[in-house]
C-alpha cells in the first residue's frame, strides 16, 4: 500500500532510518508483513467464515440445516460451544499467512513486469487497470497455495454437519439401513453401543489426516478439489480488492489536495519501486483514511465473484455431507467431482440466485473490518520497520 495509505500521525512511530532495502529484503518484509496483517485478520473474522461455509454448503441439500447466519452462529455456540466456533483456526490461519504474504509479494512482481513490457522505468506510477491487472496476477497465482489450505478448512469447518452412520436394522428381511440414532430397540441401542450418536461424542480428524485421508483416495491433484472456484474467486477478487482500495485511498487524498487536477497514484511499496523513497512534501493519509480505504475495498472483493466462492465450498464439502451410499465397498465407489460449471448450475436449478449468494451480507460486514485491519496493520508495520 502507499506509505499515505495508513500513515501515523508525525511522532506516533518512529520511522526506521536504516539503508535503503534490496529487492530480496523488501520482498522478506511483505512476507513478514503481510503474514502477520493476515493472522490477525483471520482470527477475528474466523467464526463468521465457519457460518459462511456451512451456509454454503447447505444449497444442495433437501432441507436446510439452518434459518440464517445469525442461527448457525447461535446454534454452533449451542451445540459446540467456543470450541465449535473456532473448529480448525489453525489451518486458516496458516493459510491467511501464506496467502496475504504471497499476494503482497506477487503484487509487487506483477507491477514491475508490467513496467518491463511497457519499457516504463522502476520508479514510473501505474494507472489504476495496471494495478488491478497486476492484483489479478498476483491472485491467480495464489490461488494454486491457497485452494489446497481451503479443502482442509472447509472439511473441517462441516464435520459436526457430517452425514451420520447408517447401520442394519436387521428386524427386517432383507436389512434395512437406519441411522444410528433412531429406529433401534433400546437393547440394540444399548449392546451396540450406540444409544447416543450426539457429534460431540465422536473423534474427528485433524489436518494432517484430512490430508493424509485425500491423498489416498483422490491421489495429490485431489489437494485441488474446487480449484476453479478459489482461481475466479481469487483473481477477480483481488484485482478489485486492491485497485479499489488505490482509487478510494486517491479519492480521500484529492478531497484534502483540492489543487490537484486530476488524481494521483500515489507510490509505495506496492504501487512504486520500492527501493525510491517517496517524496517529503507527499500529504499522508491518516489511519483511519487507510481503514476507510482498505474497508470498502474488502466489501467490494467479497462482492465481485461471491458466488465462485460458494460454489468452491459446496465442491470441497460434498465427500462430508453427500457421502456415496455407506456400504458399497470402497473399491466399487466410483469417486467422481462434480465440475464447478455442473456444480453452479445444480445449486442455481436448486435455489436459484439466493442460493450462490447465501451468507453473503454476513461475509460482506466481516470482509470490510477485516480489510481494514489487513491495511492498517500491514501499513503500520511497513511505516515502522520498513526503509523509505
Amino acid at each position: 500500500m502507499d506509505p499515505r495509505h495508513g500513515a501515523f500521525p508525525e511522532g506516533t512511530i518512529e520511522p526506521f532510518t536504516g539503508s535503503t532495502d534490496s529487492p530480496s529484503t523488501r520482498a522478506m518484509k511483505d512476507i513478514a508483513f503481510g503474514s502477520i496483517a493476515g493472522m490477525v485478520a483471520e482470527v477475528f473474522e474466523y467464526p463468521f467464515d465457519l457460518a459462511k461455509v456451512r451456509l454454503q454448503s447447505q444449497v444442495l441439500d433437501g432441507s436446510a440445516r439452518f434459518g440464517g447466519p445469525l442461527d448457525c452462529l447461535m446454534r454452533t455456540w449451542r451445540d459446540e460451544g467456543i470450541k465449535g466456533l473456532y473448529r480448525g483456526l489453525p489451518v486458516p490461519v496458516f493459510g491467511s499467512m501464506a496467502e496475504t504474504a504471497g499476494l503482497f509479494v506477487a503484487y509487487s512482481q506483477f507491477q514491475n513486469l508490467i513496467r518491463w513490457s511497457n519499457n516504463l522505468s522502476q520508479s514510473s506510477p501505474l494507472s489504476i487497470s495496471q494495478l488491478g491487472l497486476a492484483a489479478g496476477g498476483s491472485g491467480f497465482v495464489t490461488s494454486f497455495i491457497l485452494t489446497p489450505i481451503e479443502l482442509v478448512k472447509c472439511k473441517m469447518q462441516v464435520q459436526m454437519l457430517s452425514a451420520p452412520l447408517r447401520i442394519p436394522d436387521l428386524k427386517t428381511y432383507p436389512p434395512s439401513f437406519v441411522l444410528a440414532s433412531t429406529g433401534l430397540s433400546s437393547s440394540h441401542k444399548f449392546h451396540t453401543g450406540l444409544q447416543r450418536s450426539a457429534p460431540s461424542s465422536r473423534t474427528l480428524p485433524g489436518p494432517f489426516a484430512i490430508v493424509s485421508n485425500v491423498i489416498r483416495t483422490s491421489g495429490i491433484r485431489g489437494l485441488w478439489t474446487g480449484h476453479t472456484g478459489t482461481m475466479l474467486r481469487e483473481t477477480g477478487g483481488t484485482a478489485a480488492w486492491f485497485a479499489s482500495k488505490e482509487f478510494i485511498a486517491s479519492l480521500l487524498l484529492a478531497r484534502r489536495t483540492p489543487m490537484q487536477s486530476s488524481l494521483s497514484i500515489p507510490r509505495n511499496s506496492f504501487s512504486h519501486n520500492s527501493m525510491e523513497a517517496p517524496s517529503d512534501n507527499t500529504p499522508l493519509l491518516t489511519p483511519w483514511e487507510s481503514a476507510l480505504s482498505g474497508a470498502l475495498a474488502g466489501g467490494i472483493c467479497v462482492l465481485a465473484l461471491y458466488p465462485a466462492d460458494t460454489v468452491k465450498s459446496a465442491i470441497q464439502t460434498a465427500e462430508e455431507l453427500r457421502p456415496p451410499d455407506t456400504f458399497t465397498p470402497t473399491s466399487e465407489i466410483k469417486r467422481t467431482t462434480r465440475t464447478f460449471w455442473s456444480t453452479a448450475t445444480a445449486m442455481y436449478k436448486a435455489q436459484g440466485w439466493r442460493g450462490l449468494y447465501v451468507g453473503c451480507g454476513m461475509t460482506v460486514a466481516r470482509a470490510i473490518p477485516c480489510s481494514g485491519i489487513v491495511f492498517v496493520v500491514y501499513d503500520g508495520l511497513d511505516q515502522r520497520y520498513g526503509s523509505r
